[in-house]
């Protein structure tokens, strides 16, 4: 049995004036970029539940299909659609910025962190996923007329509020941002882009922390590429590509600790979500 849609609507006006009442406490104005604002792990957990269980409402409501316009205004001047999805976008980053904690500390994070359930399933969509994102690029450049054109930023804030794409966000921002919104592109030419431009991406970090750390940048890559052939890492392998470097034992243990800092982030973003067998040791 579900609630009637008044019922439901009743309670999500609540938790919105449940969040606002809480930005209030933290003296900030109950607006999505104050979010970025919150003082301490404390808040921000605060909030995600809090917002968490405005976004529960909301989904519970959008599966109501027989709401009249009278209800569906009051829905809207419950929280406006574009003020929701940017609070959505706030959402998704301090989540998972407490997610990070979660999962670099594991049972050293302190407990109300441990127990934290993001429930991103809340904040995902069936139809906003790569190839909407890909399609809707294609018709806000074109200079013909297009079923929904929209601005670089709208595209971006759209493609933040969703948490489908979250692990893709970072590069695709970027890749959003480089493109010229003046000159027509088609999906294939986007999609081509979108490869080379990450291709780029990697090589140019990848030759940044050879540099950083006295290492040839071939010789990264190849180790790299056979961590992520395998989903295996070996610690011998990392002494072998060290080698060169000519250290002591303590010298080289300082070291692997210094390069892997800049590598897990690397190895986490390749393997997108599976599991490296070994690289638990040094995150």
């Amino acid at each position: 049995m579900v609630d009637p849609a008044p019922v439901v609507m009743e309670n999500y006006q609540k938790a919105v004036e449940a969040l606002g009442i809480f930005m209030q406490e933290q003296n900030l104005v109950n607006e999505p970029q104050e979010v970025y604002n919150l003082k301490g792990d404390a808040a921000r957990i605060t909030f995600v539940k809090n917002f968490k269980e405005v976004q529960r409402l909301k989904t519970q409501l959008d599966q109501y299909t027989d709401l009249d316009e009278e209800q569906k205004a009051k829905i809207e001047a419950i929280l406006p659609k574009e003020t929701l999805q940017e609070f959505r976008s706030s959402y998704i980053e301090t989540a998972k910025q407490l997610r990070e904690i979660q999962q670099k500390d594991g049972d050293q994070a302190p407990p109300e962190i441990q127990q934290l359930d993001f429930e991103f399933v809340l904040f995902a969509s069936a139809v906003i996923d790569y190839d909407y994102i890909m399609n809707l690029i294609a018709d806000s450049t074109q200079k013909k007329p297009a079923k929904q054109k929209m601005t670089k930023a709208q595209v971006i804030s759209l493609l933040k509020s969703n948490s489908n794409l979250m692990d893709e966000e970072e590069d695709l921002t970027e890749y959003i941002n480089s493109l010229d919104w003046e000159s027509g592109q088609d999906v294939d030419t986007l999609r081509k882009g979108y490869i080379t431009f990450k291709d780029d991406k990697y090589n140019k970090e990848l030759a940044a922390i050879a540099h950083k750390h006295g290492l040839q940048t071939a010789d990264l890559k190849a180790f790299v590429e056979m961590v992520m052939n395998r989903m295996i890492f070996d610690g011998e392998k990392l002494t072998d590509l060290l080698e060169p470097l000519d250290l002591s034992w303590k010298e080289r243990r300082v070291k692997e600790l210094a390069l892997m800092a800049d590598l897990v982030p690397q190895f986490k973003k390749l393997a997108q979500g599976r599991e490296i067998s070994g690289l638990a040791a040094y995150e």
